[in-house]
């Protein structure tokens, strides 16, 4: 569920409708519901009432914008983080920092030694090489960073090859068959506290059964853990259950994966670790664009918007299917080809796609696009930054300011000998 609906024929987020925010901010915008998110976020919690003793860490990198994750602290919500960008807006959120997560496989010195100073909850440790670079600079440092040792399972999540990330060939974590003898070596240095395990296999996994296979995988490492005489206090299960692109569409419940989870890591006795960013932030945004021009097609017309493959990237890169309705719909359908206009044929949302029938000025959104949105945003084309916006209720805010391709050009320099 989400708030944006249509009242009187023009579709809303929540009690302000979409043209006044085009009107006053321009297209294309992203615009994010604090509703839905606080909704997603209230749901994706009392999900897991089944397990005693966990912290929900929000994955940053599905949608970094600061008023997004004030509104997830709000609901009591820790920080996965991949960077120490992410770390630093993490914290500037008021987040706290032993409610941060630090993942990625190649955090850099630089960053590790930030993360130290910052206090940080926990590293995933994705390599023996990175623990080793880790525990040198904590030693340095007279500190002590608590980790947990990523493991790759290799177990196929069932996704598209450019989001998994739990089968052999892929480039995190480490073997699963290996995890012991590393989580070892680690243990022995000082500098580090090894106190547990992770693993993330995916995104947007449409099924629970890779992931249970996982799970199970990790009970068994646990154990041979602790025979070996390790201390095993948390297990971080990453995030990636998937949302519905398409109406229609079934995807497992929040409450089916927590049933799940309680039932697989009954008596690990252990602090879950939970990273959820697409269920959470998915369906809470959309991306508001304006049709430019209908141009006539060999087979169908292509509906040209403002907003493109620099705006939204995921159609580009994954062939991703976001939903693409009007906001002012007379009742009539169309079959159109929707584009931006990027130059390159890549900067394509969707070819033959049956939707509403739209002509040169009128509104649209791209729904499902409070994820791996803005923050995937890039300059081609010199197009500038897309605007991001906030509603709550019947009152709006701009959260991030468009940024026009003349202040990106400002920061750019040319030598004085050309």
């Amino acid at each position: 569920m989400d708030h944006f609906a249509y009242k009187n024929g023009v579709m809303h987020a929540e009690d302000i409708p979409l043209p006044r925010i085009a009107e006053a901010v321009g297209t294309p915008v992203y615009v994010y519901s604090r509703a839905t998110l606080e909704r997603h976020a209230r749901v994706f919690r009392e999900a897991l009432d089944g397990v005693p003793d966990k912290l929900i860490a929000f994955a940053v990198k599905a949608n970094p914008n600061l008023a997004v994750l004030k509104v997830l602290k709000g609901q009591g919500y820790g920080a996965d983080v991949v960077s120490v960008g992410e770390m630093r807006r993490a914290l500037a959120a008021g987040i706290a920092p032993e409610k941060i997560v630090f993942s990625g496989v190649g955090k850099t010195a630089a960053e590790l030694a930030a993360a130290l100073e910052a206090g940080i909850g926990q590293f995933n440790i994705e390599s023996a090489e990175e623990g080793e670079e880790l525990a040198a600079i904590a030693e340095a440092m007279g500190m002590c960073a608590r980790c947990a040792l990523r493991v790759n399972p290799d177990v196929d999540a069932g996704t598209h090859d450019k989001i998994s990330t739990g089968k052999a060939d892929n480039k995190f974590g480490v073997p699963i068959d290996e995890a012991g003898q590393i989580f070892g070596q680690l243990a022995g240095l000082p500098g580090v506290e090894m106190r547990g395990i992770a693993v993330h296999i995916g995104s947007q996994l449409a099924d629970l059964a890779p992931l249970e296979r996982a799970f199970g995988k990790l009970g068994e490492l646990i154990e041979a853990l602790r025979g070996a005489g390790h201390t095993i206090t948390h297990v971080d299960l990453g995030g990636g259950l998937g949302v519905p692109y398409k109406r229609g569409e079934e995807l497992p419940s929040p409450a089916e994966y927590g049933a799940m989870v309680a039932r697989v890591t009954k008596g690990w006795g252990v602090t879950l670790i939970f990273e959820p960013g697409r269920v959470i932030a998915g369906n809470a945004g959309v991306l508001l664009t304006r049709v430019v021009r209908v141009k006539r097609g060999l087979n169908h017309p292509f509906v040209i918007v403002d907003a493109a493959m620099n705006d939204l990237a995921r159609p580009a890169l994954y062939g991703a299917y976001h939903d693409f309705v009007g906001v002012e719909p007379s009742g009539e359908n169309m079959t159109a080809n929707i584009v931006g206009p990027i130059c390159e044929t890549g900067d394509t949302f969707a070819m033959g796609r049956e939707c509403d029938r739209l002509a040169a000025g009128e509104l649209a959104v791209f729904r499902t696009a409070g994820a791996y949105g803005a923050t995937m945003a890039s300059s081609y084309n010199s197009r500038g930054f897309v605007a991001e916006v906030l509603v709550d209720g019947d009152r709006y805010a701009v959260v991030a300011d468009r940024i026009e391709a003349a202040a990106i050009m400002d920061a750019e320099r040319v030598p004085e000998w050309l």
